[in-house]
């Protein structure tokens, strides 16, 4: 089985209107991404952000659970805090998990995809770690998506209006289940 990695990307991102931006850290993404991740077997959760004050925000976080009353009075986040790695570029988190680190996005639009039972046959087989990239704000920006060795399909609403509109939080647990469980 490969290693594999995910990435919460605060830049660059889209906006509402498509331009590229630096979103802000959600404390809720950073607790429910780390259980979950930790949950099915995600070795390292990397919060990408460039601005040097959310990355201590994220560094306060992590300590809480990891080493201040948090971990004394809720132990079983620890575990999960623990993998939460904080680095200002995607290049930061691919040379963390080494040569060769094959990045795979998400995104909610459709084409060129990597259907999930396929995707499970990749991670089953040697070879490089994985870097599961997840957006926020509207998504990852092109040139994120442009690097990407695999895209994996979206969440599909099964609602006759075709309303699909999930946390970043919501979509990586659902990716999780379906690309690292039968």
């Amino acid at each position: 089985m490969r290693r594999v990695a995910v990435a919460l990307v605060h830049h660059p991102v889209l906006d509402r209107q498509g331009a590229v931006v630096t979103t802000a850290v959600t404390n809720l993404d950073i607790h429910d991404i780390a259980r979950s991740a930790h949950t099915f077997g995600v070795t390292d959760f990397f919060v990408i952000h460039p601005i040097a004050a959310q990355r201590e925000l994220v560094s306060r976080i992590r300590t809480h659970w990891v080493e201040g009353s948090g971990a004394r009075r809720i132990p079983d986040r620890k575990p999960a805090m623990e993998g939460v790695r904080i680095v200002e570029t995607l290049g930061d988190a691919s040379t963390a998990l080494g040569t060769g680190t094959e990045l795979w996005v998400t995104s909610a639009a459709e084409g060129g995809e990597l259907a999930f039972a396929e995707a499970r046959e990749l991670l089953r087989a040697d070879g490089s770690p994985v870097l599961l990239c997840f957006g926020t704000g509207w998504g990852l920006s092109p040139e994120v998506v442009a690097l990407a060795a695999h895209r994996l399909p979206p969440i599909r609403s099964p609602r006759a209006d075709g309303y699909n509109h999930l946390s970043v939080r919501a979509a990586a647990a659902i990716i999780f289940d379906r690309l690292l469980t039968e």
